[in-house]
């Protein structure tokens, strides 16, 4: 199914689509009101875990991006957060910045003038 077309209504996965706007808006009340201990930790790596897998299959099977992240204009995910998350991954799998620095790639719906290269170029 690709991300334009509406799920079945047979399809057993449907409500992961429903409720999935859901589960953003209470995880980011949780943290906002520092309640994020009423959620478990086996749920929260089990959260994160589905949803690095179905990141990795989009993204690297079906061979297309998106922004793995919601541009929120009010309390937006910030730096720290998303970092403090990677690192913590990393370290799960016993890797370090050596094997992000390894993998990390362009993604392929950017291209090189788009990077505007000349603007971090020393000026004469």
């Amino acid at each position: 199914m690709s991300s334009s077309s509406a799920p079945l209504p047979n399809d057993q996965y449907a409500w992961i689509d429903r409720y999935a706007a859901d589960l953003h808006r209470a995880a980011r009340d949780l943290a906002r009101d520092g309640e994020a201990s009423r959620v478990s930790d086996e749920a929260v790596a089990q959260l994160l875990t589905a949803a690095i897998r179905l990141y990795y299959m989009k993204a690297d099977v079906e061979e297309r991006t998106f922004s793995p992240v919601i541009r929120e204009k009010t309390d937006p995910l910030t730096a720290t957060e998303v970092l403090s998350a990677v690192s913590e991954l990393l370290r799960a799998l016993k890797l370090g910045p050596m094997e992000l620095a390894l993998w990390f790639r362009r993604r392929p719906d950017e291209r090189i003038e788009d990077l505007n290269l000349e603007d971090s170029e020393e000026k004469p």
